[in-house]
């Protein structure tokens, strides 16, 4: 397996990875532009697990200076139970804390029990004392 940071070259196997990853919901700030801004913005923090060539794993992550923030972790389902998710997210828990940042959130679907699982195990925490709310500033439901 060989893992590197995520580049937008790299968008259109993302993508057709997500669509077929339970668990991952796309918005309109996963166009092609929303992912090519968003890698600018966070380099070397989202990373890719390539076998024979091919994308089977893929995890985002970015920070506001404070808190880091993960997302669509996705491995293909013939990969998995091979590691490939933990080593993702240890190299962006490890980007992070190189930038300085001290603890990361992320967000899952109410109904992702394989994701809530998989997440526990590794260590991170149900939060009950917050809640998620969401502004759109611009754009629908999707945006």
């Amino acid at each position: 397996m060989h893992y590197r940071p995520m580049t937008i070259e790299d968008y259109d196997a993302a993508v057709a990875l997500w669509l077929s990853t339970e668990g991952v919901r796309l918005r309109d700030a996963d166009s092609c532009e929303g992912i090519d801004k968003y890698l600018k913005r966070n380099p070397g923090l989202s990373f890719v697990a390539e076998q024979q060539g091919k994308v089977v794993g893929t995890i985002m992550a970015g920070h506001d200076g404070h808190r880091g923030f993960v997302q669509h972790l996705a491995v293909a389902a013939a990969c998995r139970k091979q590691g490939i998710g933990s080593e993702l997210v240890s190299r962006c828990m490890n980007a992070l804390k190189e930038e300085g940042i001290q603890k990361s959130h992320l967000m899952l679907l109410v109904d992702n029990e394989v994701g809530k699982r998989f997440w526990k195990r590794l260590g991170w925490e149900f939060r009950t004392d917050i809640e998620l709310h969401s502004f759109i500033l611009s754009g629908g439901p999707s945006a």
